[in-house]
């Protein structure tokens, strides 16, 4: 096999289905129900969540308008990565790389430390026996290893039957909580501006966004998709939609089930059992051990599909010639990127393992320090995204409402939000620890580096600095009619962004 052909993916092998599980099994909805809505609704804007969640998939829809419209134009698994460089230029585009590596490995680890913590709780409640964190997150990092090595179709039935699971039971209590209510319990009041923009409205959009972080899986997986100029898209609008409306949905059931006046007092008094509470109310006792079961696996495809996207991106940077040739090493049989993930394992390890030497809590230290660092990093690059596409169609004379308009709009509210997220950074990892709090300037600190590295590759190796964010173009330009592109012709020619 020649070198060009072991950094290639020969089979399309995603459908919509297949992707559509693995990005909302990054969102993880059972750990965002019941670990991140209480905290928004104690700690944000009670009773107005839902109508922040609103707000929220409205400018993802927006985004989302945008990012389906250059994915043909430019065809990278590293998705953000190859979009910021074809917009703004390649200095911008590695420094956003590494922002995106940085935050998927802090995303991956911080789950890999939740699925520990509750396994070994699991495993206590059950049959009493006490068990450290770290075995658990070695037996899980294992099988981490093994799905992201093993071809890309095993893991999406693994994400696809773990998803479908934690989805319909939170689904069935909705429908207990709508079943049971009284009639005047069911309004509209949640959406109302009064509830939406009280005070907290802020902190609850931070959490509206970063519980639909993972929506670039969907380009990540574009060059494995079959047929992915109809796959892509629409596994994207299908993610935001469905993604997004089912956390509006259940935000509004749980706030209806115990008032949206008073939902924000019991979700503070309550904060780890506020969902399993009202699932115990209304479906009975076994919905407790349904919740705890459901969240072992619903961590664990959270933890598999971030796993997928950073050994993705170390695979992007490889092939184009940033980080070691070996790391864009597909598998001749299982067609995956196995070199970028055994690394990606050896890098998750190493951070276990100090973590457990520091004698760090998986939870109170390890996965606040992280999810708040991984989040936050999305969030920028879901902003700096969003404003970079209508600047790559203005580039070439393409003006609308799909390429221009609707992501600069989108991506002018995500810049609020993450303004707000820096602001209000304490509130994600719910610490005080300075250290702690101060965990973004490692994202600084790590786009500057890709800035240096892309100036020095241009001085010094000018070859590999015109292959950085490098794209396959498959189709030229043509002047939008209103918002429907005009003659978009397949050209199969190469090239290298800006």
């Amino acid at each position: 096999m020649t070198d060009r052909a072991a950094s290639e993916f020969r089979e399309r092998v995603l459908g919509t289905a297949d992707i559509v599980f693995m990005v909302m099994a990054a969102a993880a909805p059972l750990s965002v129900v019941v670990g991140l809505m209480p905290i928004a609704f104690a700690f944000g804007n009670g009773g107005g969540l839902p109508g922040t969640y609103l707000c929220a998939v409205a400018a993802m829809l927006l985004f989302a308008v945008g990012y389906v419209r250059i994915i043909p134009f430019v065809q990278n698994a590293g998705a953000f990565y190859a979009y910021i460089t074809a917009s703004v230029g390649r200095e911008c585009g590695l420094a956003a790389a590494y922002v995106a590596v940085c935050s998927y490995i802090a995303l991956s680890c911080s789950t890999l430390a939740v699925l520990a913590f509750f396994s070994a709780q699991f495993v206590k409640t059950l049959g009493g026996v006490e068990t450290h964190w770290i075995l658990w997150a070695g037996i899980s990092l294992v099988a981490l290893t093994v799905l992201s090595y093993r071809h890309i179709t095993l893991a999406a039935k693994v994400l696809g039957v773990a998803l479908t699971a934690e989805v319909l039971l939170i689904l069935l209590l909705d429908a207990s909580i709508i079943y049971h209510a009284a009639p005047s319990s069911l309004t509209l009041q949640s959406f109302t501006p009064r509830m939406v923009f009280a005070p907290g409205f802020g902190i609850a959009a931070i959490y509206g966004f970063n519980s639909m972080l993972g929506v670039e899986g969907t380009a990540i997986y574009q060059e494995e998709a079959r047929n992915r100029a109809v796959t892509i898209p629409r596994a994207t609008y299908i993610c935001v939609l469905v993604v997004g409306l089912f956390y509006v949905l259940t935000a509004w059931c749980l706030a209806s089930a115990v008032g949206p006046e008073q939902v924000a007092a019991l979700a503070r008094a309550n904060l780890g059992t506020f969902v399993a509470d009202r699932g115990v109310a209304h479906l009975g006792s076994w919905a407790g051990l349904a919740f705890s079961v459901l969240m072992l696996t619903s961590s664990f495809a959270a933890a598999l599909a971030l796993f997928n996207n950073a050994a993705r991106y170390l695979f992007a940077l490889s092939r184009d010639g940033v980080l070691p040739a070996s790391l864009a090493r597909i598998h001749p049989r299982h067609q995956s990127p196995y070199v970028a993930s055994i690394v990606l394992a050896m890098v998750l390890a190493l951070i276990v393992a100090v973590s457990a030497l520091a004698r760090l809590d998986p939870l109170v230290n390890v996965t606040t320090a992280l999810v708040g660092l991984g989040s936050v990093g999305l969030m920028a690059l879901l902003a700096v995204t969003a404003l970079a596409i209508p600047l790559y169609f203005l580039g070439r004379g393409l003006i609308g409402w799909r390429s221009s308009v609707a992501p600069a709009i989108g991506g002018l509210v995500m810049a609020v939000a993450v303004s707000l997220a820096f602001v209000n950074y304490s509130a994600i990892t719910g610490v005080d620890s300075a250290v702690i709090n101060h965990l973004p300037y490692l994202l600084a600190a790590v786009a500057i580096l890709g800035v240096v590295q892309a100036r020095w590759l241009r001085i010094c190796n000018p070859r590999v600095y015109s292959r950085i964010g490098a794209t396959r173009v498959e189709y030229s330009g043509a002047p939008e009619s209103g918002s429907v592109a005009g003659s978009v012709m397949p050209t199969g020619l190469l090239g290298h962004g800006k």
